[in-house]
């Protein structure tokens, strides 16, 4: 891909807000919110999502350690806006993401959860 093709791929890229969930299978509390996330996905089509296994795709997830379960990383204009646990209720992601996209509050990110976020763009 040319620099340019890669420079115009990254500015669409940039403007595109996700939102990553990071469960395991075996986990019964990820197992009951996957519908609230589903739920997210259905009514804002316009955000990327992507739900990542934490023991299905080591290879995403490298040396992080998802101590709490879930675990979300929500990102927008190209860098990383939040990225921890949440309650597992629906209503409570979908303020948290509105709230993010209007410019309100977020942690931001450290370079491990900015390095997280391009492992998962590379995967989807």
């Amino acid at each position: 891909m040319g620099s340019q093709a890669a420079t115009a791929l990254q500015a669409s890229r940039d403007q595109v807000w996700w939102v990553v969930c990071f469960c395991a299978q075996w986990c019964g509390v990820c197992r009951e919110f996957r519908a609230a996330f589903d739920t997210l996905v259905r009514e804002q089509p316009a955000l990327h999502t992507a739900w990542v296994d934490v023991e299905d795709e080591e290879d995403i997830v490298g040396d992080l350690d998802v101590e709490t379960f879930p675990t979300i990383l929500v990102a927008g204009q190209g860098r990383v806006r939040f990225f921890g646990p949440v309650l597992p209720q629906a209503p409570v992601l979908t303020r948290m993401v509105a709230s993010l996209q209007a410019g309100e509050g977020g942690t931001g990110a450290d370079a491990a959860a900015q390095a997280l976020l391009q492992r998962v763009l590379d995967s989807r």
